[in-house]
């Protein structure tokens, strides 16, 4: 559920009266995200998306969000800016929550993407870091590879196994060989750091949005590579990896915007960080979530299988 500040039509419709959008014909609630309350409305103008930011969105972020996609949208990228009200404000208020008026974008997510669908997705992403060339903003990775440590001891050895027998001596051995071994010399810019499927909008096989920027950040380009390599190229259990996938992506990749040799060659360490990340971001919301809560928990072991897969096979980064 992805709606938890309740907003009445009547706000809504007093709310739109800041903008020149029209006037509410109706609006729907989304259920898809975890962070943010999103109402997807329609005017007599057309469709925009409303969100409310919750408590994991800082509102002193959200300069930096509204520039990256402003600067995203300037140089061609299908992302969806925020929409300035009769005074140039994009920042709101509503219902004790910052909001944002955010420009509509057709498509949907895909739950088990092809092949061209990767590729597609390989080059959007491309072309978003060939943009960000000379974005000059910079916000800090809360949880880059220099946090995982930290998230770890939040989570706690015994809860940590209790998730899986054995888990918390295989982070502790996979956080000791990234400190030795992560690559902090490799070019850095802003990143969307959390291209998941679910954040990518499609019509067959074409992109027509990137969404949810809302963990974008600066950090190692590449990284940004290797975390929608994690997303996209495994089954969801992450049991499975799917090789034509995982080569379509960086195929895709590398059509809009080229690796050099030492990033081609960082990636399957790159990938064991980004499956580290997410395996303990979801085992800090398993034990931190009550198992009766309305918002589903997502099994850790899902990047487990991820990271135990890119430990043994380096091999699939290989030209």
């Amino acid at each position: 559920m992805a709606v938890y500040t309740k907003v009445s039509s009547e706000e809504i419709e007093r709310f739109l009266t800041r903008f020149d959008v029209g006037t509410l014909v109706s609006a729907k609630g989304i259920a898809e995200g975890v962070e943010n309350s999103n109402y997807l409305l329609e005017t007599t103008k057309g469709q925009y998306i409303l969100t409310l930011y919750e408590k994991r969105v800082d509102p002193a972020d959200l300069p930096f969000f509204i520039a990256l996609l402003d600067h995203l949208a300037a140089h061609g990228c299908r992302v969806p800016p925020m929409i300035a009200d009769r005074d140039g404000e994009k920042i709101q208020q509503l219902c004790g929550r910052s909001a944002c008026l955010i420009i509509f974008l057709p498509g949907v997510s895909v739950s088990h993407p092809t092949e061209a669908q990767a590729r597609s997705t390989g080059r959007a992403l491309g072309d978003m870091h060939r943009a960000l060339e000379d974005f000059e903003p910079e916000r800090r990775n809360i949880l880059d590879h220099a946090g995982w440590r930290s998230l770890a001891e939040q989570c706690g050895p015994e809860q940590l196994d209790d998730i899986a027998p054995g888990l918390s001596k295989t982070i502790a051995e996979e956080l000791n060989h990234l400190d030795a071994h992560w690559p902090e010399e490799l070019p850095r810019s802003a990143i969307h750091a959390d291209l998941f499927p679910d954040n990518v909008l499609m019509l067959g096989d074409q992109v027509t949005g990137l969404i949810d920027f809302y963990f974008s950040c600066t950090d190692i380009r590449a990284y940004d590579l290797a975390v929608t390599h994690t997303a996209w190229s495994f089954s969801e259990d992450g049991v499975d990896f799917n090789r034509a996938v995982s080569d379509a992506l960086i195929d895709g990749y590398e059509s809009a915007f080229a690796l050099s040799d030492a990033e081609r060659e960082a990636l399957p360490l790159l990938a064991r960080g980004a499956a580290l990340r997410f395996l303990l971001t979801r085992a800090y919301d398993w034990i931190n979530t009550p198992a009766d809560a309305l918002v589903t928990r997502k099994d850790p072991q899902a990047f487990l299988h991820r990271l135990q897969y890119y430990q043994t096979h380096p091999e699939i980064f290989s030209t």
